[in-house]
């Protein structure tokens, strides 16, 4: 339901004949499950004919709590949508672009502020972002040779659903509780833009984009 209420909410101009609402295909997908991800992108294929760009957004929070407290079924479902479905995508985004003529392609992998620092509390989300760069900077290097590219996008505290609390409180690693800035996801979208309009030549390894006033730099 999200993904055709973004298709239909596209704005008039981009929603004509040649407008991108007109070129795009939904294919609701759970990235933990390695055939609805094959499938996803032979309808990426079989619409377009190639892959030239993956951005790989999927995730969840997961659970809140210290280590000690933390269920391994929670872990375990946090680890396969932020990292199982991360590399399940990639997986099948690089044979496609191997695959193709021209080959090649972009791959944009979405880590978090918390793939450089953590906030309390979140060592399963921690963990997983942390994993992401390692997954982006493997891609990136196995990927040369096929004129793969694979960067990666961290991002402290876009105003979206799954932050809208942030703006209320959010636990500190002193253990109080503070407002904290956020910054219109817009920015966001932008700069995935950027990054993905580069000529395969160029690339963005890493890319930091957060509110200015976020506690990142200095946390704590």
């Amino acid at each position: 339901e999200t993904l055709r209420e973004t298709v239909a909410g596209a704005s008039e101009d981009a929603a004509g004949p040649d407008g991108a609402a007109s070129r795009a295909r939904v294919v609701p997908t759970d990235v933990t499950d390695p055939d609805a991800v094959a499938a996803l992108f032979d309808a990426a294929r079989d619409t377009w004919g190639r892959v030239d760009v993956l951005v790989n957004n999927a995730g969840s929070f997961g659970p809140s709590g210290a280590v000690d407290t933390v269920s391994v079924d929670d872990w375990r479902e946090t680890v396969e949508v932020n990292l199982t479905g991360m590399f399940l995508c990639a997986r099948q985004a690089v044979r496609l672009m191997k695959e193709q003529s021209p080959r090649g392609g972009r791959i944009i992998n979405n880590g978090s502020i918390s793939a450089h620092v953590p906030r309390p509390e979140s060592v399963a989300y921690t963990a997983t972002k942390h994993a992401v760069t390692g997954l982006t900077r493997s891609i990136a290097l196995d990927g040369r040779a096929h004129g793969i590219s694979c960067g990666q996008i961290d991002i402290g505290n876009a105003a979206t659903e799954m932050t809208e609390g942030f703006a209320q409180g959010a636990k500190q690693a002193d253990g109080g509780v503070r407002p904290e800035a956020t910054f219109d996801a817009v920015h966001v979208a932008d700069a995935v833009l950027y990054m993905a309009g580069l000529p395969l030549e160029a690339t963005v390894h890493s890319l930091t984009v957060a509110a200015t006033t976020m506690p990142y730099v200095g946390r704590g």
